[in-house]
């Protein structure tokens, strides 16, 4: 992605911070260190303490959405998945009030189109659930609804660069950390699914945050580096480091543009796209007969009007290279509102998936001692919490990888309230 100019006032540190750690920071028990280590060898000299700082101002101005590991809730279990519907001008509110009184219902936006003007991502435990729930809200609304579960996915990941320091953001410091081992485990460990809902919303910004973390669940911090770092190889965690707010740094506009793709050429046009840096999305979804031509879709971002513009026009040049692009082959949809922003209920979805027969005798969160038959009592932790999905979540209303809702549907967080 190119880079920008931001709205706000950053330092030749901060700008440094932003570039250097969308991905790449040290997972070990005492990250500052070899962090301002790294920041040194590419010309920007600062302390451990001077560096844990600016990521903490960043935070607290808002130019951060958050710190820590992003969590792919799509690995973690359960599924989230994008719907669209018509919602009638004289019925509007009434239908929105109804569809956002669901639970499973974690982003809804309004978007412009003649008729499907209502995008929400549904996300549930068992993804067996997803009928149902859709036949309540149709039920409920007398509304059809129009699933799009991503069948293909070609990219992830926005990276928001800053004019100042590393500004490729290719620093990458996973070297210092441990070297744990994958596993081809689909579902966690009691103590695993404590360390997951404890950094869905990012870790604290202290002097040792994994220790803090570990503290928090009980558990060795030798043991949460491992993990995490074992889930980022796994891919239960995209990556960790600084998630910028997009809007903070410029990046106001996004479009959703969607596409008629032969099915033919998806496997050759999908990965053509994901090649620009600006694309933040990129999925294979299905068409809806006499409804919803597209079978694609493409995420797109700009500091203004004309520079998106600028981009969907690129987005269509490389398409144009593949195949006959029409006026009716393509649209792009952009969000108006928000309608709903509460987050994935990635705890529901990791309790799902937890096999309380692991680890027998291993301490939990709670302090007992796990018998493999029994869960922890319920704790203030077990409440509706909110992680970025990057996919669906994005697509239903712009990237806060911040939407990497992370993805699958980018990042989305809990302090973005706008889109």
């Amino acid at each position: 992605m190119d880079t920008a100019e931001s709205d706000v006032d950053l330092s030749t540190l901060d700008r440094a911070v932003v570039n250097a750690f969308q991905g790449g920071f040290p997972v070990v028990a005492d990250p500052w260190e070899p962090a301002a280590a790294a920041l040194g060898e590419r010309g920007v000299e600062t302390t451990a303490e001077e560096l844990s700082s600016a990521v903490r101002e960043l935070d607290e101005r808002g130019v951060l959405s958050r710190f820590g590991a992003l969590v792919d809730a799509e690995e973690i279990g359960g599924t989230a998945t994008l719907v669209a519907t018509h919602a009638p001008d004289d019925e509007f509110e009434d239908v929105v009030e109804t569809i956002n009184d669901h639970r499973e219902v974690a982003h809804n936006y309004e978007r412009e189109h003649p008729y499907l003007n209502v995008w929400f991502v549904l996300s549930v435990a068992d993804e067996r659930r997803v009928p149902a729930v859709l036949d309540e809200i149709e039920a409920e609304t007398g509304q059809p609804t129009y699933n799009m579960p991503k069948q293909e996915e070609f990219h992830v990941g926005a990276k928001f660069l800053l004019d100042g320091p590393i500004p490729d953001g290719d620093l990458d410091c996973a070297a210092v950390g441990p070297d744990p081992t994958p596993t081809d485990r689909q579902s966690l460990t009691p103590r695993e699914r404590d360390l997951v809902v404890e950094i869905q919303g990012g870790l604290p910004i202290t002097e040792t945050p994994y220790a803090d973390v570990a503290d928090a669940i009980g558990q060795p911090t030798k043991w949460v580096v491992e993990t995490i770092e074992r889930f980022d190889r796994e891919g239960k965690v995209r990556r960790v480091g600084v998630i910028p707010n997009h809007y903070a740094l410029g990046y106001t506009e996004n479009g959703m543009t969607v596409w008629d793709v032969p099915d033919e050429l998806l496997s050759t046009v999908g990965p053509a796209v994901a090649e620009l840096g600006f694309v933040t999305h990129c999925y294979h979804r299905p068409r809806h007969e006499d409804v919803w031509p597209y079978n694609f879709f493409a995420m797109t971002h700009g500091r203004d009007e004309a520079e998106s513009q600028r981009r969907i026009q690129q987005v269509r040049d490389v398409m144009a290279d593949h195949w006959d692009v029409g006026e009716d082959d393509w649209d792009t949809l952009f969000s108006t509102q928000i309608l709903k922003k509460t987050g994935i209920r990635l705890d529901e979805r990791a309790d799902a998936h937890t096999d309380q027969s692991a680890e027998p005798g291993e301490p939990t969160r709670t302090g007992e001692v796990d018998g493999g038959s029994e869960t922890d009592e319920p704790s203030e932790t077990d409440e509706p919490s909110e992680t970025d999905e990057p996919s669906e979540a994005d697509e239903a209303g712009g990237a806060d990888e911040s939407d990497e809702t992370g993805a699958q549907a980018g990042e989305i967080d809990p302090r973005e309230t706008t889109d």
